[in-house]
């Protein structure tokens, strides 16, 4: 009797460590402190998501068997420096507040590669920055000159399809469903494709998403969004180059941009990285319309304290060029840390 009974303990304890073991408590804090000077005016500030937004989030993976598998990702973003909850933009680009604004699927994987239902990042979204020198971070000129990174990274309402790896390609395709159609404007949606490439010392992707915001009463135009990367490691470097296109540039018919990215990496050793980037964007409007220009510079360092946590700093500087008014000038000096947990 005792025998058994310790069996059944023993059982029972297994079981609850494997089903604590098949969730995942994860997350980035992410904060810099420096100064940002904007058409003149100085701020200095603590801010979060210097390089990559603060989050925390909950995702775990269940074994059906035969090499099925159930998972579900649950993500929150967050201020680190000041703990507010980061709301989301619906596919009508409208704030909402969420319990899980950055993730909150469930779905399926095995050899055919792995689907998801619900809230989640598009396949434009998970190769946009691939390319961007300078981390990809608030120090990249990209983020402050390009037009193709004011897409909607978070749709909702998605069903997402991801394929496996064949010989270094991979790709996805999403589709967004409209759910708020009313009596004066149709229902919303949003096509996102990607295919990716990456063997050896080259790395290539491409992206696409179309917005599709209609009004029945008045009718704006898709939104589309292209981006082509490319890296290609050197060993004493890393080139980095990211070409954009948007066609109706929030939606407003025949408001255009074009993109450009050229950066490199070099890695001094293996904790300390340094990165340079240029960027430039040009509108295409129609004939008689002003086209404004931007361009910009960044300048970063990374230094690696552990697998998990990091130091960056660095300087940004990008300028808009305007019709009938003076440029407008943006500078940021910046110095942070981020945690992976």
């Amino acid at each position: 009797m005792k025998k058994s009974l310790i069996a059944l303990a023993v059982l029972a304890a297994s079981g609850a460590a494997m089903a604590q073991s098949s969730v995942t408590l994860y997350g980035i804090a992410d904060v810099w402190f420096g100064s940002e000077k904007t058409a003149g005016v100085t701020d200095t500030k603590v801010n979060s998501g210097g390089v990559n937004s603060s989050r925390w989030g909950l995702k775990g993976s269940e074994d059906l068997g035969g090499g099925l598998k159930a998972n579900f990702d649950f993500q929150q973003g967050f201020s680190l420096d000041s703990g507010a909850a980061a709301t989301r933009k619906n596919i009508s680009g409208k704030a909402e507040d969420a319990g899980f604004n950055r993730q909150a699927w469930v779905g399926l994987s095995g050899n055919f590669g792995a689907v998801r239902l619900g809230n989640t990042t598009t396949p434009f979204d998970d190769v946009s920055g691939s390319s961007n020198a300078v981390f990809d971070s608030s120090l990249a000129p990209a983020g402050n000159v390009f037009k193709s990174t004011k897409y909607n990274p978070r749709t909702g309402n998605a069903i997402f399809y991801s394929t496996p790896n064949f010989s270094g390609f991979t790709g996805e395709v999403m589709y967004s469903l409209g759910e708020d159609k009313t009596l004066t404007t149709s229902a919303t949606s949003a096509t996102s494709v990607s295919l990716a490439y990456a063997a050896g010392p080259l790395a290539v992707q491409f992206g696409y998403q179309v917005e599709d915001i209609v009004n029945i009463t008045a009718a704006s135009a898709d939104a589309k969004f292209t981006r082509l990367g490319a890296s290609y490691d050197f060993g004493a470097a890393v080139l980095k180059a990211t070409y954009g296109k948007v066609k109706n540039v929030a939606s407003a018919a025949n408001s255009d941009a074009t993109d450009y990215q050229l950066g490199v990496d070099v890695p001094v050793s293996a904790t300390l990285t340094l990165s340079g980037s240029y960027a430039r964007s040009t509108d295409s409007k129609a004939a008689g319309v002003f086209e404004q220009t931007r361009k910009g510079y960044g300048l970063g360092a990374k230094y690696v304290l552990s697998k998990r946590t990091f130091l960056y700093g660095g300087y940004e500087a990008d300028t808009a060029t305007n019709n009938a008014a003076a440029d407008t000038k943006h500078h940021l000096f910046a110095a942070g840390v981020q945690h992976r947990f």
